[in-house]
């Protein structure tokens, strides 16, 4: 189907605009953009917002391409005009947003007021008014603030006169809304400045006049150089600062400069609406909120209601068919113990359908846990004599594979302790222990009557035993000690001895200027308990 053909009929939504339509449009656009010199005239009132929809969401796309763009803009329905309330003001009224204004925009308006004011939202008379609105006025507001912010500034140096901006803003869906008022004062004022490269100029002219001097008596240093140098040198430092003391006496050239300032001082907005259109106040939305929230609570009960008494049903009719149904429910429980959870169950099922059409919630969860309370130690019993046998099964297969793990510990983990490991297995052989007996009890206990032990209760006692296990297993390698070099300080302490003995007997034969003939190497001595070496007194051999 080419374009052409998509749009040889026009569709429109109101039969009294089709006149208009056809003349208009069909005329200007349509036969122009399709080339055709005749339409066919052919009125759909329920596919025209669908095709019109359709046909915008195509020329939007990028997607579809069309033969020609069309020029399509969303725009205002209806005028709206700005009513001021100034009562010596002649002309109040000024067009805010004319008709077909583009969607979205904002408008902008200034006035020069110098007192508060208030100002109205209409819908332009000229044009009829939307369906279902009875009054044309849309919303009201006073601007406050604007009377003390003229007194505060007013006796400034003013460059303008005081203006107020109101801003406007029309949304995509087009409502419009006032966003915010601001004064704006413009003011003129001099101040003072430095003024530009005074300073550097100053700073020059000395520096040359100090340098011409120095040039005109170029022996006075060398002749005052001997004899009073400090003196000299005073005198020279002197003249070397007093430029910078000239400069740092000389205060800072100013001048005067014109600069303007603008304030923008925010004003108070203040909806003042009345009549149907009115938004909620704080306390009008609080108790709204109250309401909602009463709502809310009302359909979470009557959802609670509906699902307890289904939960109700369900359970009833469940119940009966297990019990006729099941062979197995009949190892669990005795005949009287069927019958009576029967007849319990046919006077809930017969207080549903009559009394409980309109219960409350709570009433059914009292029926359905009178009947569970008798209902559920039956069903635990049938669930049990399947569930006992496999976790009795489980325990017996890890009880097996328990002795691999010791041996590996043994073999491969050396530094557990053999107390560990006995410890591990004197535990699972209490709990083999108190399954056989158990299994034996159970086996002698009729089945209407609660199990001696559950499957729950035995998977307990095996989750502690693996929980040891995988603890110590888990002990890490210890490191291997490090052990120290044997130190030598007792080899130290002797030979630290024997130095302070020979510089001892050193010093006293300084001392005692008599020469002290040592014998040969040849010559015995020992040494005595309390640590001094004793020489043999044997005569020497003169020559």
């Amino acid at each position: 189907m080419n374009l052409s053909s998509k749009f040889e009929s026009m569709n429109v939504s109101n039969s009294e605009c089709a006149a208009f339509i056809k003349q208009i449009l069909c005329a200007i656009m349509l036969q122009d953009f399709l080339g055709k010199k005749n339409l066919d005239k052919h009125l759909d009132a329920d596919e025209a917002v669908v095709l019109g929809a359709a046909l915008h969401a195509a020329n939007m796309s990028d997607g579809i391409k069309l033969m020609r763009k069309l020029g399509m803009i969303d725009g205002a329905t209806y005028g709206i005009i700005l009513e001021l309330n100034i009562d010596d003001e002649e002309n109040n009224n000024q067009v805010l947003i004319p008709r077909l204004k583009k969607l979205p925009s904002k408008v902008f308006k200034s006035v020069s007021y110098s007192r508060d004011f208030e100002l109205s939202l209409l819908y332009d008379p000229s044009d009829i008014l939307p369906p279902g609105v009875s009054s044309g006025k849309i919303a009201a507001y006073q601007v406050s603030g604007l009377t003390e912010t003229h007194a505060k500034y007013a006796a400034r140096n003013l460059s303008s006169p005081i203006k107020t901006n109101l801003h406007f803003s029309l949304s995509r869906s087009g409502l419009v809304s006032f966003d915010r008022a601001e004064t704006v004062i413009e003011v003129s004022e001099w101040i003072e400045v430095p003024a530009k490269n005074l300073t550097v100029e100053n700073s020059t002219s000395i520096s040359s006049n100090a340098t011409t001097e120095s040039s005109s008596n170029p022996g006075s240093s060398s002749e005052k150089g001997e004899g009073d140098f400090g003196v000299e040198g005073s005198e020279n430092n002197t003249t070397i600062t007093n430029p910078q003391k000239t400069t740092e006496d000389v205060k800072p050239a100013t001048e005067k400069k014109l600069r303007k300032r603008t304030f923008r001082v925010p004003l108070k907005i203040i909806d003042i609406t009345e009549g149907p259109v009115r938004p909620l106040s704080s306390k009008s939305f609080t108790e709204a909120g109250v309401r909602l929230a009463d709502l809310n609570h009302q359909d979470a009960e009557r959802k609670r209601t509906a699902e307890l008494k289904n939960t109700l049903e369900e359970y009833i009719y469940s119940t009966k068919e297990k019990l006729d149904s099941s062979e197995d429910i009949e190892k669990v429980s005795t005949k009287q113990q069927r019958e009576s959870f029967k007849s319990k169950l046919d006077e809930a099922q017969e207080w549903l359908y009559t009394d409980g059409e309109d219960a409350s919630a709570t009433e059914f969860q009292e029926h359905l846990d009178s009947l569970k309370l008798v209902g559920d130690p039956v069903f635990f019993r049938l669930a049990e004599q399947s569930a006992r046998p496999v976790a009795s099964d489980y325990f017996r297969q890890y009880h097996k594979g328990l002795f691999k793990t010791l041996d590996e510990w043994e073999k491969k983990k050396s530094w557990i302790n053999q107390s560990l490991r006995d410890e591990v297995l004197n535990e699972a052989d209490k709990i083999n222990k108190w399954v056989e007996e158990s299994e034996a009890k159970q086996a002698k206990t009729p089945g209407y009557i609660d199990p001696i032990f559950t499957s729950e209760e035995l998977y307990g006692k095996v989750e502690k035993l693996q929980n040891k296990v995988i603890k110590i297993s888990k002990t890490p390698k210890p490191k291997p000690k490090v052990e120290k070099p044997a130190t030598n300080d007792s080899a130290t302490a002797d030979g630290q001895d024997e130095t302070k003995s020979s510089s001892s007997n050193r010093a006293e034969g300084e001392d005692g200027g008599e020469h002290i003939h040592e014998p040969n190497d040849s010559a015995q001595h020992s040494q005595g308990s309390n640590g001094q070496q004793k020489y043999d007194d044997e005569p020497f051999d003169e020559l």
